[in-house]
């Protein structure tokens, strides 16, 4: 393609920057070296001082000339040529990139990484907003990280750089969309804060179109999400875009409560008074009196016991700390009296194998003692590997299994489950919690069908060839608030047993009308970097270009759940990840019965194919149910692209990633 031509697209964008209206804007710009593959709809940076582009409407660039430092990988791991590209942002110098646009609101989609290597600390800046890493320096082969920000620029440039503690950055791509933000955003402090004083001084940005505020905070994620003016946790209505907590004469006058998460909402009021747009809740807490933060964490298993240190972080406004440690939970629980040090970390010297130990901190803030959690560990050889794991969280209801690793020493296991964790810890085999004894060999148990959202704690005690026991930790996990239809976890590679994506998502292979390819043809046939959640997200295929299919869809038959009336669902929710660069194709679900038509829903965006980042898609199950499908037997699901029965212009070609469909109350 000329480059001049693939710039067209731009044009009608040059009118937007001219009227200073951020909102509508769409810039796409792909880092790469001169003279390279670009990308369709995408604006080339070479890496050239800022300044005037070649054949671009846009003034962008870098504060420096880093053209030198521009990679082309050719590498066969990049999903395509936006990520086989890429810029070093800190050979030298931090470099600096900018790009001048009105002042307003952008969602911005950026890639950094590397195809070939993984030695780069990818902590971005982007208009003061820090996007971290997720997951530090990889192993060996490549590396993307991915982020969808809400930026705010002032000044008229959008700017992005390393932040203060990235490594060897690089950039591959981003993607900058203007954006009229309506609810409030930006809070302050930020969501999910730890804030070491009982008082706060909180903040946010102001939706475009607000002209005053309804403040909510309390104690209860529930009850201040639901909440309305008639509340206990409304706040109140004020044009300020910022209060105070914590202090006599506002909210929470007494301070706020160690130990305490709190939830904040904050719903935009438009100028009639009656248009409100609904905010998302956020959080921030404030530190406990006792001490938190345990290393090793609490639950740790196989800690090298030639070499222990056991540290902590501070309860709130603690001096001095006492520790206690044994092997024994109820002797370190109940002990008293221990010597006082003002050190937030403890060697118990050498210890053993085979065992778990306990430990305690009770902490002391010159007033009164603050009696410590007791907190675990084990050391090589001991009972472990829990599955689910410790902590667990989103644990399905159905089909859980508990397994372990026996203790070196074991030669049988004696099992307790139960949703009370004092009760579990002590029980014995004459409890309710006891579910029996397991001979060598046979380390799972089949707790049945579980309760949704609730926790369960269970235990395994090793029992030796001499008749000896040793009592496991508690292990705990929290079952799902949601049924999973598929989160793509289980497939693996063996398709000769039967284990492949391809093998239960049926696609279009040898059917003439369907151009769908579900997986890749070789392994992963997951896809394994482009994931929602997890480790592996659904890689569909697409192609429905001229003298190929009509539609391209993959179908599911479902062994469960079956019954989506179940546990009061009401929605169906599933995460998409499109491509720019894939052809404009709608996205389509068909849920069908054994008997009878399917039910087919499409996306309402059009161009669903080319969205990049994860889109949420959520379906009201009524919407099935009007349209005749009997939702306590539903037999399949499929998904698709294209427009299938109804097809009157040809489409094109792409690959769309699906993540954890499942259903939700």
């Amino acid at each position: 393609m000329c480059s001049k031509w693939s710039y067209l697209f731009t044009f009608a964008l040059v009118l937007g920057l001219v009227a200073g209206v951020a909102s509508g804007l769409d810039i796409k710009v792909n880092f790469m070296q001169e003279n390279g593959e670009i990308p369709p709809g995408y604006l080339p940076d070479y890496g050239k001082v800022f300044g005037p582009q070649e054949d671009s409407p846009f003034q962008y660039g870098w504060d420096r000339d880093i053209t030198g430092d521009a990679r082309d990988r050719g590498s066969g791991n990049a999903p395509d040529q936006r990520y086989d590209t890429l810029l070093h942002l800190q050979k030298g110098a931090n470099a600096i990139w900018e790009i001048e646009v009105p002042n307003g609101n952008y969602t911005v989609f950026m890639v950094c990484g590397d195809p070939g290597y993984t030695d780069q600390l990818n902590n971005m800046d982007v208009e003061g907003v820090v996007a971290a890493d997720p997951d530090g320096m990889a192993g060996a082969g490549f590396d993307f990280d991915e982020w969808e920000l809400i930026v705010t620029v002032s000044d008229g440039r959008l700017t992005i750089q390393p932040a203060a503690d990235a490594g060897n950055a690089k950039i591959c791509f981003v993607d900058i969309m203007g954006v009229e933000l309506l609810k409030a955003y930006g809070p302050i402090p930020e969501d999910g804060a730890l804030i070491e004083e009982t008082w706060v001084a909180m903040g946010w940005n102001a939706g475009e179109t607000a002209v005053s505020h309804d403040v909510y905070m309390g104690d209860d994620l529930d009850t201040v999400t639901n909440a309305d003016n008639a509340s206990d946790v409304f706040i109140g209505n004020q044009t300020a875009t910022e209060f105070m907590v914590g202090f006599p004469g506002f909210p929470f006058p007494e301070g706020l409560v160690p130990g305490t998460t709190y939830y904040w909402r904050i719903d935009e009021v438009e100028a009639d008074g009656a248009t409100i747009h609904k905010g998302d809740v956020w959080s921030f807490s404030i530190p406990p009196k006792t001490a938190y933060d345990p290393d090793p964490a609490d639950g740790a298993e196989f800690v090298d016991e030639t070499n222990v240190t056991l540290s902590w972080t501070s309860g709130y406004g603690a001096k001095l700390h006492t520790v206690y440690f044994g092997d024994d939970y109820d002797t370190v629980n109940d002990a008293a009296g221990g010597m006082m040090t003002g050190a937030t970390s403890y060697k118990p010297g050498a210890l053993e194998q085979e065992k778990v130990y306990y430990w305690r901190v009770d902490e002391f803030d010159a007033v009164q003692t603050y009696k410590g959690d007791v907190w675990c560990f084990t050391t090589p050889g001991a009972v472990g590997n829990a599955g689910p794991a410790h902590g667990a969280t989103g644990v399905a209801m159905t089909g859980t299994m508990l397994n372990w690793t026996p203790s070196a020493s074991a030669a049988s296991h004696e099992v307790y489950f139960g949703t009370d964790k004092e009760t579990v810890r002590t029980a014995d085999s004459s409890s309710p919690e006891y579910k029996g004894s397991l001979a060598l060999g046979a380390e799972s148990y089949d707790p049945g069908k579980l309760v949704w959202k609730t926790m369960y704690h269970w235990r395994v005690d090793e029992v030796d060839g001499q008749g000896n026991t040793v009592k496991g930790p508690v292990w705990t996990f929290v079952t799902a608030d949601f049924i999973a239809v598929d989160d793509f976890e289980s497939y693996t590679d063996n398709d000769l047993e039967g284990e492949a994506i391809w093998q239960s998502w049926i696609d279009g292979f040898g059917v003439a009308t369907n151009g769908s390819q579900a997986g890749y043809l070789t392994p992963p046939y997951a896809e394994q970097t482009t994931v929602h959640s997890g480790n592996q997200s659904f890689p569909l295929l697409f192609d429905n270009a001229p003298t190929a299919a009509a539609y391209s869809e993959a179908a599911l038959t479902l062994s469960y759940p079956r019954d989506w009336t179940e546990e009061g669902v009401a929605e169906l929710s599933l995460w998409f990840f499109g491509n720019p660069l894939n052809a404009a194709e709608p996205l389509y679900l068909s849920v069908a019965n054994s008997a009878g038509a399917p039910v087919t829903l499409v996306n309402e965006d059009p161009e669903a194919a080319t969205k990049g980042g994860w889109t949420h898609w959520v379906i009201p199950l009524s919407g099935l149910a009007d349209q005749g499908l009997d939702l306590t037997n539903v037999d399949s699901i499929a998904i698709g692209l294209g427009t299938k029965g109804v097809m009157t212009t040809e489409g094109g070609t792409g690959t769309v990633f699906i993540d954890d469909i499942a259903l939700y109350r």
